[in-house]
């Protein structure tokens, strides 16, 4: 399938946003983009679309080739978008490895560009000497693209069209209007990363993986990868890029303690070399609670498992290496026994919550359970669930999370209080846990509006009422500076 009308006319709109002096000279085109034919078919006229490849080495320099049909000019490397051009950016590929025999791979996008034609140059064509051709307009789409490696690789002319290769200084460009786009970008020729990803793991071993979806033009279909994805120009840097496409894609995973690890070469969907900067972060919520727009599923996996999936390339390796580099952390037992190091007598300590005690600036938050909340409606409580199997810093994360929407790292999670509770006469004892975090993302929103009403902060001098019991009793003991409480029947 040829590239759509639509697709070309967004590429001329984004072209048009940095070159909006150029409108009136696009005008043509835009208004043939609106009728029912191929724009890109050689047979479509007055004009029609044909790709160039801009293609500039470690010194700044451009490749020029020397075209027969054009009683040898020295010009970029380009041509007529053919059939299986899939978009304008791979029919300028095409061109650049049939007549130079350059190869995709030795390619790679410049970060001014990120794939938008660097300049869009429109020309006429004189009939054919013959008269089996009309005289007509070129919409020439140029793209830039820098050398992946350190060497220019080795020029492979194609014989029947080319008759010699050039490198020339950006201000011996021949086309003016290319000259004066280089000259302004300033391209030194240098690779740096357009892409970014994230490696996600929750310090425990497990490390978060993306199923792509099999359709075409997915990069590496149907394979375990990484989230990320590609710089736009609104992005100010290669962490915002991430972000916006974990937003994009994931809505509602943050992971926190986001820092460059690593750069990675990888193949884009047109064959261009991707160096990739890899960002390593924390999270530890539920992939199946996740709002995943993009690819088919989300999973935790441990290093064990990755030899049983089909991993986009290089991808297990670099979890592996950031395995042994990061190895991972026991969490502590779903039971705990009292900070004083002996549960009363004749109890055996049974571990029924979790609750985060969060303050700031004097005040602690609390939240207003659902009058029909399965477990103390009506009444503040703090943040608090039961655990899964998990440890109890990562379940009460996951709470967090679920909850009020707010990002805490588990291994900044302390314990601070344990609540000792009988709540009638011969009923089991159990033992409610109290973590403060030294450090959170986010404000406290409702998320589960069956469960909690909304989030406030209280003065921890000022307690509202009715209030949870074992709660008050759990911030009036971490505020005395006590470890353990006792709260017996019939309290």
């Amino acid at each position: 399938m040829p590239p759509s009308s639509s697709g070309i006319r967004k590429t001329i709109e984004t072209y048009l946003d940095r070159h909006p002096d150029e409108r009136e000279a696009l005008t043509e085109l835009l208004a043939v983009l609106e009728q029912p034919v191929d724009v890109t078919a050689r047979t479509t006229l007055p004009g029609h679309v044909t790709c160039s490849a801009v293609v500039i080495d470690r010194r700044g320099r451009v490749l020029h080739i020397r075209h027969r049909a054009t009683g040898g000019l020295l010009l970029t490397p380009g041509g007529h978008v053919e059939p299986e051009d899939r978009t304008l950016l791979a029919a300028a590929l095409r061109e650049v490895s049939e007549e130079a025999g350059i190869a995709p791979g030795a390619l790679c996008l410049t970060r001014q560009m990120l794939g938008s034609p660097i300049d869009i140059d429109v020309h006429g064509i004189a009939a054919g000497p013959s008269g089996d051709e009309p005289a007509h307009r070129h919409y020439d789409f140029r793209y830039a693209f820098h050398l992946a490696g350190e060497e220019p690789p080795a020029i492979t002319l194609q014989d029947e069209e080319v008759s010699g290769a050039q490198w020339l200084t950006a201000a011996e460009v021949t086309s003016p209007t290319l000259r004066a786009k280089l000259l302004r970008a300033q391209l030194d020729g240098r690779p740096e990363p357009v892409n970014a990803s994230a490696l996600i793991h929750d310090g425990r071993g497990r490390y978060l993986l993306h199923l792509r979806d099999d359709k075409d033009g997915i990069w590496e279909p149907w394979t375990f990868a990484l989230l990320g994805g590609g710089r736009e120009p609104g992005d100010s840097c290669l962490e915002a890029t991430l972000r916006r496409e974990l937003a994009e894609e994931a809505p509602g995973l943050e992971p926190v303690g986001l820092t460059p690890y690593a750069v990675e070469e990888a193949t884009g969907v047109d064959g261009l070399a991707v160096p990739i900067v890899v960002y390593a972060g924390r999270w530890n919520g539920d992939p199946d609670a996740v709002d995943l727009r993009e690819g088919v599923l989300l999973k935790w996996f441990t290093v064990d498992a990755l030899d049983r999936l089909r991993l986009s390339p290089g991808l297990g390796n670099l979890i592996r290496r950031h395995a042994a580099r990061h190895p991972a952390v026991a969490g502590p037992p779903d039971t705990a026994r009292p900070l004083s190091g002996k549960a009363p007598s004749g109890t055996v300590p049974h571990v029924v919550g979790v609750h985060l005690h969060l303050e700031h600036e004097g005040k602690v938050l609390l939240g207003l359970r659902h009058p029909d909340s399965a477990y103390a409606g009506g009444t503040w409580h703090v943040l608090a669930g039961h655990l899964e199997a998990e440890a109890a810093t990562a379940g009460l994360a996951r709470e967090a999370h679920e909850e009020a929407g707010l990002v805490i790292d588990p291994a900044d999670l302390e314990l601070v209080h344990t609540v000792h509770t009988v709540d009638r006469p011969g009923a089991r004892p159990r033992i409610q846990l109290f973590f403060r975090p030294r450090r959170w993302e986010g404000a406290p929103e409702v998320r589960e509006p069956d469960r909690c009403l909304r989030w406030e902060w209280f003065c921890v001098r000022d307690l509202p009422e009715p209030i949870v019991p074992y709660t008050r009793v759990a911030i009036e003991g971490i505020r005395a500076g006590r470890s353990y409480s006792e709260l017996g029947w019939p309290r």
